[in-house]
């Protein structure tokens, strides 16, 4: 298999249902200095790559673009509440690499050339699977 072939197969078939009917997660970066950003981003999963993409209009001037090319550690968030009553919470953490990609074709014309493309390492999802109770974290 190659890298591509084996990174696309990191989400369970339940946490790729779900992302797929988000729009909004947090990405946080690290700045040079140790400052810990958490920015509000929309996001694209990237069946090809495997990869969560992180697009914007203009990408490229942001804070988080800047972390990502001095650092290129990440953790990005999406989640829920599914009910208040009774309370039920959802989401899926990914924490890995990202790369600042510049000169990149963006999926809408009003979007920038840059992406921040991020490689989980590790997934930690809760209560997107109706057939897993509690949180459920590993390696990939």
């Amino acid at each position: 298999m190659t890298t591509a072939e084996t990174s696309a197969h990191v989400f369970t078939q339940a946490e790729l249902d779900y992302l797929g009917g988000q729009r909004l997660g947090r990405l946080a970066t690290v700045a040079p200095d140790g400052t810990v950003q958490n920015s509000p981003t929309g996001f694209h999963y990237d069946p090809a790559t495997g990869t969560i993409d992180i697009y914007g209009r203009a990408m490229g001037a942001t804070r988080k673009f800047r972390n990502v090319r001095a650092n290129g550690r990440v953790a990005f968030v999406v989640d829920d509440l599914a009910s208040t009553d009774p309370w039920v919470v959802r989401g899926v953490e990914i924490r890995g690499t990202a790369e600042a990609v510049e000169d990149h074709e963006p999926p809408s014309p009003y979007l920038s050339r840059e992406v921040i493309r991020i490689r989980p390492e590790r997934i930690i999802s809760w209560g997107v699977d109706p057939a897993q109770r509690g949180m459920r974290g590993r390696d990939v």
